[in-house]
């Protein structure tokens, strides 16, 4: 009951005027809807949320979320604004009604459809554009800036999914020449992203490029490991987490 608490209470403090449903066409008979949260003040980056499991938020015309709502960065997308991003937090493409399956994160589509995302942030602040995914998410932010290098200028990957289908050890990393900051807490249980796999990752980026893992601790662990609540999701050091990574982003972005 205190995770669905701290996310009720997150939820009531977003301002209503703070986020507003976009949708894009982004491949022949193909959409896009996505989330944007404009920041209080001057932009200083643009930043692309992608969320864990299937990818799916189910977006309503009205902008209502249907799902994903605990997940680690859909929950924290305000806290994300207020530093200074513009947020766009994606769902699933409108083909992909099931959500991201097989291994459509890696697929020259999904890229595809991020890169009508990234024009259309970039067309409302010349601004550098990170990709930041969770869990699963992070396949899809590494894959992207595989596929699409002109459309990434860094990586935020946090509980990056390091075993298992999708696992970034089997994307070739070495090709990213942008900043790429990782994130794991030290006791993530869940299986596909425990910290001490992270090694044969680690070893992909390239050493001439910034890059960063900050391993940490605290904070709740509730219910599945692999779920938000748990340590995987970074349960009560969400400030902790944001403070660190969007001071580090800032600091490492392309002019």
């Amino acid at each position: 009951m205190r995770g669905a608490a701290i996310l009720l209470c997150c939820l009531l403090s977003l301002p209503a005027w703070a986020e507003r449903m976009i949708e894009l066409p982004t491949r022949p008979g193909v959409s896009l809807r996505f989330l944007l949260l404009e920041p209080p003040g001057p932009p200083r980056a643009n930043l692309i949320l992608f969320t864990g499991g299937e990818g799916l938020l189910k977006l309503s015309a009205a902008g209502e979320l249907g799902a994903g709502r605990g997940n680690f960065l859909v929950r924290t997308r305000q806290g994300w604004a207020d530093m200074g991003f513009r947020v766009a937090v994606v769902d699933a493409p409108s083909d992909m009604p099931r959500g991201l399956l097989g291994d459509f994160r890696e697929s020259p589509e999904h890229a595809t459809d991020i890169a009508a995302v990234v024009d259309y942030l970039r067309r409302g602040a010349a601004l550098p554009v990170w990709l930041a995914g969770t869990s699963r998410g992070t396949t899809s932010a590494a894959s992207v800036a595989l596929l699409r290098p002109d459309k990434a200028d860094g990586l935020l990957l946090t509980s990056s999914i390091n075993a298992g289908r999708g696992s970034l050890a089997q994307l070739p990393l070495e090709r990213l020449t942008i900043p790429v900051l990782m994130i794991q807490h030290r006791r993530d249980d869940c299986r596909a992203s425990h910290a001490y796999n992270l090694g044969p990752v680690i070893d992909r980026l390239r050493a001439d490029a910034p890059r960063e893992l900050m391993l940490l601790d605290g904070g709740a662990n509730e219910g599945d490991p692999c779920q938000p609540w748990a340590w995987h999701g970074y349960n009560g050091i969400e400030s902790r987490v944001l403070g660190l990574a969007g001071a580090w982003m800032l600091a490492h972005g392309r002019p």
